[in-house]
């Protein structure tokens, strides 16, 4: 048996022996290929003392199987307590648990999935503040009080549709002020407006190696649409079907080779018109089988060839 490792206490020593005990119980739990060499004792009370035995696990490397033993007093059977694996100072451990929220990437969220904003997100800031507030008759007062409560409620279970919303009655302040967008209860802050801009900018901005080989920017581009506030001098909306940055947010010094003004398409080659001499006869046999139907192959050009002789046939020669 090794030596025992000890701390304030002296192990029992009924306790310490009881190694090959504690041995078969982790043999046990865990198996024999798992159970390594015995790595010591600790005495942990009275007549309670923990093996410890090595784990042999490739994905637990650096851990221990402990294995607690105790007897009661006045008693000389050891009996098991409880068998657990526990990490050693050199064990491979899982990195700390982190937040959801500080886990949470761009894209992660899925259909169907709600994510809450923190009530003192930097990135917000009070759309209704209340510094204005309307008469008491006023139907806007009551209404806002309800659209802010709604905003400022827990999350509820079901789909966004399913969640109930205040009414807006139409030709009242509130239903003209959501549509000039200015019944929110809370807006994007600067701090937000400038953390989306360094974001947008540095995915479509003229630092990418796609705008350095552009040959013009976005910003004299007929496919880009135009932002609306204070983002409108700087960024816009790529509508260049045939662009990387089609329906994305890009800086207006953004470029790519689909600029509207890259090139102008050459047009398609016009065949050249057929070439026809006048000058020059070139004459044609009807009948190439038969010779002596075509004109005479000496004859000078522009005479016509003298008629071939014609001979009698045999039967008028005896005749004359």
């Amino acid at each position: 048996m090794s030596a025992a490792t000890m701390r304030s206490r002296t192990p029992d020593r009924l306790c310490a022996e009881a190694v090959d005990m504690a041995r078969a119980e982790a043999v046990a739990a865990a198996g024999e290929a798992a159970v390594g060499e015995h790595l010591g004792a600790v005495a942990d009370g009275d007549r309670v003392v923990t093996h410890s035995f090595a784990c042999l696990e490739p994905a637990y490397r650096g851990w221990r199987w402990a294995v607690t033993v105790a007897r009661a007093a006045r008693a000389k059977n050891v009996t098991i307590d409880e068998t657990v694996l526990l990490p050693g100072d050199d064990a491979l451990l899982a990195p700390e648990w982190v937040p959801w929220s500080e886990r949470l990437r761009p894209g992660d969220l899925g259909p169907g999935d709600l994510l809450p904003t923190e009530a003192d997100d930097l990135r917000l800031e009070p759309g209704y503040t209340g510094e204005d507030l309307p008469p008491p008759d006023s139907p806007l007062s009551e209404e806002m009080e309800e659209r802010v409560a709604a905003e400022d409620a827990d999350v509820t279970a079901g789909p966004p549709a399913a969640q109930p919303s205040p009414a807006r009655a139409s030709g009242t302040l509130a239903a003209v002020a959501t549509e000039l967008g200015m019944g929110r209860a809370r807006v994007l802050s600067r701090y937000g407006l400038h953390t989306a801009a360094d974001r947008w900018d540095e995915s479509y901005g003229s630092g990418t190696a796609m705008a350095q080989a552009a040959p013009a920017a976005c910003m004299t581009c007929g496919f880009l649409v135009p932002l609306t506030g204070s983002l409108r001098q700087a960024f816009g909306v790529c509508a260049n079907e045939f662009s990387p940055a089609d329906g994305h947010v890009v800086s207006l010094t953004y470029g790519c080779g689909g600029h509207s003004e890259a090139a102008v398409m050459p047009k398609p080659p016009r065949p050249a018109p057929p070439v026809i001499d006048e000058t020059r006869v070139d004459p044609m046999s009807l009948r190439p089988d038969r010779p002596g139907d075509g004109p005479a192959e000496n004859a000078a050009p522009g005479e016509d060839a003298a008629p071939a002789e014609s001979t009698p046939p045999a039967e008028d020669r005896g005749r004359s």
